[in-house]
């Protein structure tokens, strides 16, 4: 009986795709490195996102992945 060579297919991981804040360019595998929040009344709010490779140029940490 011949092997089966061939290796299995990946599964299927959601990616996130989105604005890259750094490169200032949609890319896919963003992910979330600071939201900005404001206490009380109205103002700015807003998350920025970044692609693997600016995370690694910038040597930036997502959230998720924060002690």
């Amino acid at each position: 009986m011949p092997e089966n060579t061939q290796t299995a297919p990946h599964a299927n991981t959601p990616t996130g795709y989105g604005w890259c804040a750094w490169h200032q360019g949609n890319a896919r595998g963003v992910r979330l490195i600071s939201v900005i929040e404001q206490g009380s009344g109205p103002g700015t709010t807003g998350s920025h996102f970044a692609c693997g490779p600016c995370r690694h140029a910038y040597d930036l940490v997502p959230l998720a992945d924060r002690p």
